[in-house]
């Protein structure tokens, strides 16, 4: 008798650890919890917004509704590097359980700013090279997150400028030279323009007067190209650079979706709304208790082709038929 007493303590014992884990999650999100957002761009800025709400949409899928069990503090960095400063000051304060950081000019302010509040980062080129991370497999401390690309990556914009564009021999590099990655990014771009035939200059984004001047002086040249990398400023000033591209008539290659859609000719990058989803994944982790640490950070998964032939008849440039057939997306 006594011994059938013991095995039902027991079994109902294991019945209850079983359940515990399914109740503990439950309990998690039923409680309001807090995240920080520290966006790069301007509030006004149409890709922000769509990538934030990519963001949002990812974590309701996962179980977290805003004003239910989740509030969200939202900062806007607007490409002012003082301001994001201070907003990073100021959501560390605020002391959420987790902060999304939008690039690189947004996580190193909130790495100096907390050790403690854990920090998922979305779009930084060179985590490891920024010293975000120890390391990919183990990120160590407080920060991890996905990261936006390859080196190897950058040379193929050259390789495919000069598909689409063989005249090119004089080229044109957008990039922030106080990034690692944007000097990252040029290197790979100069390793293999000699076999290409190509003379490379760079520019950098600290003023859209500086940006004017080296474009207009290679559009006087009729061999002359254009490359943007990965970086917040140049995305800041995309409009201008879409500008003087379609003034002076000049081939270009970008680096994000959103250049091609306001106008510009190509581009060849990761999905970013794609790494926003992600990045909503490893919130909902850490919400449960998971550890930075432990995430591995992320290479991109997904990356597109996408080409405007509208641009490109303005820009008086054929696509060939075999970038054509690559393409991801092609806009009438």
């Amino acid at each position: 008798m006594a011994i059938g007493i013991a095995r039902r303590d027991f079994l109902a014992a294991l019945a209850g650890t079983a359940a515990a884990g399914p109740l503990a999650a439950r309990a998690q999100q039923d409680r309001m919890r807090r995240i920080g957002v520290l966006m790069s761009l301007a509030a006004d800025d149409k890709e922000s917004q769509v990538r934030l709400a990519a963001f949002r949409r990812a974590l309701q899928e996962l179980g977290w509704a805003r004003d239910r069990n989740l509030q969200i503090d939202i900062r806007w960095g607007a490409d002012d590097i003082e301001v994001t400063r201070r907003y990073a000051a100021e959501l560390a304060v605020l002391a959420p359980d987790v902060i999304l950081a939008s690039g690189n000019t947004a996580a190193k302010p909130l790495q100096k700013a907390t050790r403690a509040v854990p920090i998922v980062f979305v779009q930084v080129a060179e985590p490891l090279g920024e010293g975000l991370v120890e390391s990919f497999a183990q990120p160590g401390g407080n920060v991890t997150g996905f990261a936006s690309i390859e080196y190897g990556m950058s040379a193929k914009w050259l390789e495919l400028l000069k598909e689409i564009a063989p005249r090119v021999t004089r080229l044109v590099v957008i990039r922030d030279p106080a990034s690692a990655a944007g000097n990252g990014q040029l290197g790979a771009i100069q390793s293999i323009a000699p076999a290409l035939g190509v003379e490379v200059s760079a520019v950098g984004v600290r003023d859209p007067g500086e940006i004017e001047r080296a474009i207009t002086a290679v559009a006087r040249d009729p061999s002359g190209g254009l490359i943007v990398t990965t970086s917040t400023r140049a995305s800041a000033h995309r409009e201008l650079i879409l500008a003087l591209v379609a003034r002076h008539k000049m081939p270009a290659v970008y680096p994000f979706r959103f250049y091609v859609t306001s106008g510009g000719l190509v581009s060849y990058g990761a999905d970013w709304i794609d790494q926003y989803r992600r990045a909503a994944g490893y919130v909902d982790r850490i919400l449960k208790g998971e550890k930075p640490a432990d995430l591995p950070v992320q290479a991109p998964t997904k990356y597109e082709l996408v080409v405007n032939l509208k641009a490109a008849k303005a820009l008086g440039v054929d696509i060939p038929a075999t970038v054509l057939a690559r393409a991801d997306e092609v806009i009438e």
